[in-house]
């Protein structure tokens, strides 16, 4: 917080005393006194990312299910467009603190709907664990998922809507659409989970080749300690730290880049989070972890290959979080109404914050036309050559 209030205060405080001639003042005294705090920046935001389209949505909704308050954001400018609900990432990653940095072009062309799961973010923030304990498993939040679902359709008077699933969220996805495909136009899949203990061997092999190519001593020595991994024995979490640690280093998670900092530092900027809720992303992450680890690590996804509805896969080429490889294998064995794979080049896992322009033209090429044919979608925009 304080960071932010410095840096901006010191870009207005430089353009400022540039503009006036700093006739007897210094930038340390204007610094102080335009200080902005989180409150005035998320204000700013809100403002530039309000929708006001008379035909449009803008709510964060309470839903009580299964026992416990869960929470929605829903956004977009013209209800004639589908719905599209995304499952968020981790467990417990929610994507609600985030979306405002890339999710705004989707709403031209969905009322896209983002929800804190059981145990993430404000949904965290708003139940008591032993409230959300018994519903912490993958059943007990794809039943969460079918019910989120379930009032969508009902509220927009949509037969069908999208679902999208991106790493953890995949699980649900994967789950949800073979229980309910005729609720859905189709299932989209960004950074699928097929093998997780497959996947932690990938994605391990792929940080210890790194580190010996880089000769990076230090790295090869921790990932050589662990091994070997994932092995036939349980996975700590301090083992999947030091994977997870080394294969972000060497941009298996956002490519090009060494953390993901660049994406957490906006969640505080965020308009749709309270600091409370900022605060219990961290306390949901290892609540949930503590339900949904040995869960996790048993998904097994490589026979479940049949699917009543359509798939479209966005896929990272260099994804080593959920790995690249068994993503490109398991759809190859797909068996769906119609399938298409995208594979974006300049991408690891976070596809949608590392190209959110071709993210985007995917979406509207590749997913919107199973809306368009059923009539589900607002017109296209009016077009002259003369």
């Amino acid at each position: 917080m304080k960071k932010i209030r410095q840096a901006i205060g010191t870009m207005l405080a430089a353009a400022m005393f540039a503009a006036t001639g700093a006739a007897g003042a210094s930038p340390a005294q204007y610094d102080a006194a335009h200080w902005m705090t989180r409150a005035k920046v998320t204000g700013i935001i809100a403002d530039n990312q309000k929708i006001v389209s008379p035909n449009g949505i803008q709510e964060q909704v309470k839903l009580h299910i299964d026992g416990i308050d869960q929470w929605l954001t829903i956004r977009g400018r013209d209800l004639r467009n589908p719905v599209l609900l995304v499952l968020h990432g981790g467990p417990a990653s929610p994507d609600m603190p985030q979306a405002w940095t890339f999710e705004s072009p989707w709403q031209d062309y969905f009322t896209v709907v983002e929800w804190d799961q059981r145990g993430a973010g404000k949904t965290y923030a708003a139940n008591s664990e032993a409230q959300m304990a018994p519903g912490m498993s993958i059943d007990g939040m794809t039943d969460d998922a079918a019910k989120v679902a379930e009032y969508l359709r009902q509220r927009f008077h949509k037969q069908k809507i999208f679902v999208m699933g991106h790493s953890w969220g995949s699980v649900l996805g994967v789950e949800l659409a073979q229980r309910h495909p005729d609720w859905f136009y189709a299932y989209i899949s960004v950074g699928q989970i097929v093998n997780m203990r497959r996947n932690e061997e990938d994605g391990y092999a792929f940080a210890l080749r790194e580190a010996k190519a880089h000769g990076n001593a230090a790295a090869v020595h921790e990932l050589e300690a662990i091994a070997p991994y994932p092995g036939p024995k349980d996975i700590t979490l301090d083992q999947i730290g030091v994977r997870d640690k080394w294969e972000m280093y060497y941009g298996g998670l956002a490519w090009g880049r060494q953390d993901y900092q660049f994406a957490a530092d906006t969640w505080s900027l965020s308009p749709d989070y309270r600091e409370s809720d900022l605060h219990a992303i961290d306390k949901g992450s290892m609540f949930s972890l503590q339900h949904l680890l040995k869960p996790l690590l048993a998904v097994d996804f490589d026979h479940t290959t049949r699917f009543g509805c359509p798939v479209v896969m966005f896929v990272g080429a260099h994804d080593n979080t959920t790995s690249h490889v068994l993503a490109g294998q398991w759809f190859d064995k797909l068996q769906a109404p119609s399938k298409r794979l995208v594979v974006f080049a300049d991408s690891a896992h976070m596809i949608m914050l590392e190209q959110p322009g071709r993210f985007l033209v995917h979406l509207v090429d590749d997913v919107l036309p199973y809306a368009q044919k059923a009539g589900d979608a607002a017109p296209a925009e009016v077009q002259r050559d003369r």
